[in-house]
């Protein structure tokens, strides 16, 4: 029997890298994303689909989606915000910077909600006219948002009162930190509304439009804690449901 649409689960857009991988007997080129997106993905009743960077993104794309999560990873290019590169910020990958620009303009454009992650807080706040910070130890002197390569620093994280980040996941959380970039200025249409004890804008959000939440920590690493994705998700529902009307 088909389900009806209040049991429809939504379509989350997840973009992928585009890495060097191996694999079995193969060392190629191939669409990447760590298992704990689709997973957390999972776990919060969406989901899951993988969108690998394959140029301009068309309308159609994002037609079919309910939500939109802007992925972790790679360093954006700081020709986007009209900075030259810092000697720590890593090899534009031009690639997948076109598509999820694309991406995240067509989605604010439909309505899409939006929940950006690490690197698709910057991005978010990079395309809303914002800038970064390349390299965080040379303005904080220190090394706790990225202090072992490969691996995750939890930070307390203090949210703004009122806040929708503060709704969905209390005053204060233990956020996976992993990231030697971080805001500079805000973008206007953004509020920052959580920040580490160093001062680091580590969420930001809007106050009007379609949902659009970024945070600077990875909520996928935490496997005990939905609450981010879950709030996206009935977002992503909702929106469904008045789109398919």
């Amino acid at each position: 029997m088909a389900s009806n649409d209040s049991e429809r689960r939504p379509l989350i857009g997840l973009p992928t890298y585009s890495e060097r991988a191996r694999f079995g007997r193969w060392d190629v080129d191939a669409a990447v994303l760590a298992r704990t997106y689709i997973d957390l993905t999972e776990r919060a009743d969406g989901i899951p689909v993988l969108l690998p960077p394959t140029g301009t993104p068309r309308p159609e794309l994002v037609e079919r989606l309910d939500g939109l999560v802007l992925t972790g990873g790679a360093d954006l290019d700081p020709a986007r915000y009209g900075a030259p590169a810092h000697p720590e910020t890593g090899r534009p990958r031009t690639d997948r910077d076109e598509s999820e620009f694309g991406l995240f303009t067509l989605a604010r454009a439909a309505g899409v909600p939006v929940l950006a992650i690490c690197r698709g807080l910057q991005l978010v706040n990079v395309a809303l006219g914002g800038t970064l910070h390349q390299h965080l130890p040379d303005v904080l002197g220190h090394l706790e948002h990225n202090r072992v390569p490969g691996t995750f620093n939890i930070t307390t994280v203090a949210t703004v009162p009122g806040s929708q980040v503060a709704a969905i996941v209390g005053p204060e959380v233990k956020a996976h930190c992993h990231h030697h970039q971080a805001i500079d200025t805000l973008a206007d249409d953004l509020t920052a509304t959580a920040h580490a004890p160093d001062g680091t804008i580590e969420a930001a959000e809007t106050r009007e439009g379609p949902f659009l939440l970024g945070v600077q920590w990875h909520p996928e690493e935490n496997t005990t804690d939905t609450r981010l994705m879950r709030a996206l998700v009935e977002q992503a529902t909702q929106y469904g449901r008045e789109r398919n009307r």
